[in-house]
């Protein structure tokens, strides 16, 4: 088993967890699993509906319906990922038994890290980058807890405030948690508030649960693996926007919840029994 980070890294993972981004250093950049031939099977065999992938050739703001298609197939744009100007993401690869095992021991160590303050690690998901050189992630959040860590190549990620109304504002939240695309919408103004994080193998960014970011690939092409968790804290944020959004429609103007240690249980069961009444679920709890 490959001990994914030292103590050293550990230390620094806990000190920023969880609501600091930062960088630490990672042990996986030689995982057999994580190499681009082993990455082509693996494309072969994933249920499509777990691969998105496009050119990789965007702006930092687009609107989703708007991104192109590459014209090849999964395993064709992995294989031929050096030339064909593309960028992909192979999704949930806990769903197959070996990267889970991968995903697992990843993991395993931050957990007396986490636990302590966010409780329990729940729902482990990983999700792994294979882009063409110069490919774009547009700006966008994601609700989970993450840790991308780069296998090979390099990229800048930029990230920005979790917390700020002009970058992310209240029925941004809301409209995300109700099933809106994690893409947001990018002005030029903002990219003062970003701070650039260069990665290289070997490196890690935190990114603390909906970080804004996007991502920039250099001039080879890179793998990176993403290895995120969520924690009861992060459902009740989600519960709670879900909620506010019920309140706006009633025409009142919610306060935002808390980030944490902030809990926001009120509103968070108020909105589970709201969904259990309606059968409400939301895309991206």
């Amino acid at each position: 088993m490959t001990t994914s980070f030292d103590a050293a890294a550990l230390a620094t993972f806990n000190k920023l967890y969880p609501e600091t981004s930062g960088t630490l250093r990672h042990q996986l950049v030689d995982h057999p699993l994580l190499q681009l031939d082993r990455l082509a099977e693996f494309a072969a065999r994933i249920d499509p509906k777990n691969v998105e992938y496009n050119i990789g050739q965007l702006p930092v703001g687009i609107d989703p319906a708007a991104v192109p298609g590459n014209g090849l197939s999964i395993e064709e744009t992995v294989r031929s990922i050096e030339q064909n100007g593309s960028w992909m993401v192979l999704k949930w690869i806990e769903n197959d038994p070996d990267y889970r095992a991968l995903l697992h021991e990843a993991l395993a160590p931050l957990q007396p890290y986490v636990a302590p303050k966010t409780g329990e690690m729940l729902t482990l998901q990983g999700f792994i980058f294979v882009s063409s050189p110069g490919a774009v992630t547009p700006y966008h959040m994601d609700p989970e807890h993450n840790i991308l860590l780069q296998i090979r190549g390099d990229k800048i990620m930029t990230v920005f405030p979790q917390v700020d109304d002009q970058l992310l504002s209240d029925q941004d939240h809301e409209r995300y948690h109700l099933g809106g695309h994690r893409n947001l919408v990018w002005q030029d103004t903002f990219a003062a508030k970003g701070k650039p994080v260069p990665l290289a193998p070997g490196d890690a960014v935190y990114v603390p649960v909906k970080a804004p970011h996007w991502v920039k690939v250099g001039k080879e092409l890179s793998i990176s693996l993403s290895i995120t968790w969520r924690s009861n804290w992060s459902y009740r944020e989600a519960d709670a926007r879900g909620f506010n959004s019920v309140l706006r429609e009633m025409g009142l103007t919610p306060t935002a919840p808390g980030r944490f240690p902030s809990q926001n249980h009120a509103k968070s069961l108020a909105f589970r029994a709201i969904r259990r009444v309606k059968g409400l679920v939301g895309k991206n709890d």
